[in-house]
C-alpha cells in the first residue's frame, strides 16, 4: 500500500489530515469510554502531548527518531495516551502482550532493542529483573499525570514524517518464533484510510472494543479506524461474553468486531440465558449496522448460528500482520460464507502458482 500523507505532531495542527490534526477537530466530543472514565479528544491530545515531552525530557533528546519504546499498559485511556505519546515524541511503538510468560517478554526485549519500557504500577512485577537492569523502566501513570503548576510547552514536537517507522507488532508465530513487524506512519494511514472507506466509517460511530492491544485486530481495525474517524471507542479491560451482551443490549453501539472464538462464546452464553435476556440482547445486536470477523477462519456453523441470533450475516475478512487487511467482503452486497472477499481499497492482489509463476 502507498499513501501520501505523513503524520505531524502540534497542538492543534489542522493543514494535514492526520490523526492527531483529525482529532483536533473532534476536540469536544467523546473519543474513549474506558475503564479509567469518559475521555474526549481533546484530553487524548493534552495527555499524549504530556507523554511526549516527558519522554523528551527522560530521553535528553528533542526527537526520538524512531527509537522503540516498549510499554505494557491494559487497555484503556492510558494504553491510548502513551501510544500517542510515543508517536508524538517520534518514537516506534512497541506494545507488549500482558499475557506473555517472563521468556517470551525477555525474548521480545532482546529482540526488538527498546530504549525504555513504560509500565502500568499494576503490572511493573511483570517485567523480568533482567530488564530492570538493562533499561529505562518508566511508570505510566506518571508519564501520563500533568504536575500541579507545569506549565504548557511552546517548543514544537517533531514532525514526522511518512517514511518513519510508527509501530512494531509481533506475529503470532503460527509458522515459528514470533517476528517483529515494522510499519512506517504512512503505511499505518493507508491501513487506516483503505479500511475507513471500505466499512464507511463515520464520526457518529460507536464501536466496543474486546479485542486485546497487541496485535493488529484491535490497534487498526477497531481503535486506530474510531479515533481517525472522530468516532467513540468504547473499551473493556477483558472480554466478558455476560457483559459484552449487556452492552449490545444498550442499542447504542454501531459496529462490533471480534474474533470466531469471541462469536462461539456469545452463542454458547446466549443459549444458556433466560428468553427475556434473549431478547434484549438480540434486539441490542440487530441495531447495529455492521458486525465483523477475522483473525482465523470462520467456522460456517457460528456465521449461520449467529444469523439467527442477531439477524447480522458477518462480515469476513483477511489480514496479516506482516500485510495489513487485505481482503473482505463486501458492505453492501452478497457475502460468501467460508470466503475472504475482494481486495479491500488501495490494495491490489496477485494469485502465483509454487513455483512463483502468475495465474490469470
Amino acid at each position: 500500500m502507498t499513501n501520501t500523507h505523513g503524520l505531524r505532531s502540534g497542538r492543534d495542527t489542522v493543514d494535514r489530515p492526520d490523526l492527531f490534526s483529525r482529532a483536533a477537530r473532534h476536540e469536544h466530543r467523546i473519543a474513549l469510554v474506558a475503564p479509567e472514565g469518559i475521555f474526549t479528544y481533546r484530553d487524548l491530545l493534552d495527555t499524549s502531548e504530556i507523554v511526549a515531552r516527558r519522554l523528551l525530557f527522560l530521553c535528553s533528546t528533542e526527537d526520538l527518531e524512531e527509537a522503540p519504546i516498549a510499554f505494557l499498559v491494559p487497555s484503556g485511556f492510558e494504553y491510548v495516551a502513551i501510544q500517542w505519546g510515543i508517536w508524538r515524541a517520534g518514537g516506534l511503538a512497541l506494545p507488549l502482550a500482558m499475557s506473555h510468560p517472563p521468556p517470551e517478554f525477555v525474548r521480545v526485549i532482546e529482540d526488538s532493542a527498546p530504549i525504555a519500557v513504560v509500565a502500568h504500577p499494576s503490572l511493573m512485577e511483570r517485567v523480568p529483573r533482567v530488564v530492570h537492569s538493562k533499561l529505562h523502566l518508566l511508570d505510566s501513570s506518571v508519564l501520563v499525570r500533568k504536575r500541579p503548576g507545569e506549565a504548557s510547552a511552546v517548543s514544537p514536537l517533531p514532525t514526522l514524517d511518512p517514511e518513519r517507522r510508527a509501530l512494531m507488532i509481533y506475529t503470532s508465530g503460527t509458522t515459528g518464533q514470533p517476528k517483529g513487524v515494522v510499519t512506517t506512519h504512512g503505511n499505518l494511514e493507508a491501513q487506516i484510510t483503505s479500511l475507513v472507506e471500505a466499512w464507511e466509517w463515520i464520526s457518529d460511530d460507536h464501536i466496543l472494543l474486546v479485542l486485546p492491544l497487541h496485535h493488529l485486530h484491535g490497534i487498526m481495525n477497531v481503535l486506530a479506524c474510531a479515533l481517525w474517524s472522530g468516532g467513540c471507542c468504547q473499551i473493556l479491560p477483558r472480554f466478558d461474553a455476560i457483559e459484552t451482551w449487556e452492552r449490545f443490549a444498550q442499542a447504542d453501539l454501531t459496529l462490533f468486531m471480534a474474533v470466531p472464538t469471541i462469536y462461539s462464546q456469545l452463542i454458547k452464553v446466549w443459549d444458556e440465558a433466560e428468553e427475556t435476556d434473549q431478547a434484549r440482547w438480540s434486539e441490542g445486536a440487530r441495531s447495529m449496522r455492521l458486525m465483523i470477523s477475522g483473525s482465523a477462519a470462520l467456522p460456517v456453523q457460528i456465521l449461520e448460528r449467529w444469523r439467527q441470533v442477531t439477524g447480522h450475516e458477518l462480515l469476513e475478512r483477511y489480514g496479516m500482520t506482516e500485510i495489513g487487511m487485505a481482503l473482505a467482503n463486501p458492505l453492501h452486497g452478497e457475502r460468501r460464507p467460508g470466503h475472504v472477499g475482494y481486495p479491500l481499497p488501495g490494495v491490489k492482489i496477485r494469485r502465483v502458482d509454487e513455483q512463483g509463476e502468475v495465474l490469470e
